[in-house]
């Protein structure tokens, strides 16, 4: 499909903006691509930097050299673009943005497992992330999320592999190194990112309840501070490995997940 347009003047909207989806963002950006995230209002990343929804309590965030910008509407979009960042909107259901911007490319990437509410007919080029979607009913491409052989494959018939709910082995662990509540409360980080840990050192507290390491490494991703949290909700991530550097850069994951949208959109608008 020619839209009449060069790649680099399609315009492409991104629900969510979390770090798979800043990892996707970043990627286009560095095409050369126009871009805009769209966020929640309260969002709860925990690989905080590398996420580009940070800019909704910061005002600016930067990730790995590429700087996104909270706005308050879609009319600053364009001033946004000419200063060489992305802009951000606090826009849940997108409906605002979608209607102002008219995009070419819709990329739902809130990895909710699920769909909530995006159609095929939303933009010329509807791409999801991970499970929930189906390719040829509610979007064109499908894009595989899952950690393993088929990481970043661009699925043009069909679904992604069906969510597990084991994260994924790095460094020979998956559940052990993620932080979780074991009660509702408050959530007080005692660490911060990038820090070295052992195994039981206290990582937060939740209220006045510790939240332990299962393993040495790093931190990798924390909640930010005074967030309410729920029991047995994901408020942490440590990278066994050790390589502080690793907390402060889009992960090979993300990367593979952004070359994978990539791919669709040549495949879509270069015939």
């Amino acid at each position: 499909m020619k839209s009449g347009k060069r790649t680099d003047e399609l315009i492409i909207l991104i629900r969510g903006a979390g770090e798979m989806a800043s990892g996707v963002a970043h990627r286009l950006h560095q095409s050369h691509f126009k871009i805009c995230m769209v966020e929640i209002a309260q969002p709860l990343a925990v690989r905080r930097e590398v996420s580009f929804c940070e800019a909704i309590y910061d005002g600016e965030k930067e990730v790995e050299g590429v700087r996104a910008k909270l706005i308050s509407k879609p009319e600053q979009i364009q001033a946004v673009w000419r200063e060489g960042k992305i802009p951000l909107l606090i826009d849940p259901d997108l409906k605002k943005t979608k209607e102002f911007l008219k995009p070419d490319v819709l990329i739902d990437a809130i990895m909710a497992k699920r769909n909530l509410g995006t159609r095929i007919h939303d933009a010329s080029l509807v791409i999801g992330l991970g499970p929930g979607f189906t390719a040829g009913k509610d979007v064109h491409f499908v894009i595989e999320t899952n950690r393993g052989h088929f990481l970043g494959k661009v699925i043009q018939n069909g679904s992604a592999e069906a969510n597990t709910g084991v994260p994924g082995e790095i460094g020979g662990y998956t559940v052990e190194r993620v932080l979780r509540t074991l009660k509702k409360g408050v959530f007080h980080p005692q660490k911060s990112i990038g820090d070295r840990i052992t195994k039981g050192s206290v990582v937060a507290v939740v209220d006045d309840f510790p939240v332990i390491a299962g393993i040495s490494g790093v931190v990798r991703g924390l909640l930010r501070e005074g967030v309410e949290v729920k029991k047995g909700m994901k408020v942490g991530d440590i990278d066994p490995r050790g390589r502080r550097e690793f907390c402060f850069t889009i992960s090979e994951k993300a990367r593979a997940i952004g070359g994978g949208v990539l791919e669709a959109i040549l495949n879509r608008f270069n015939r």
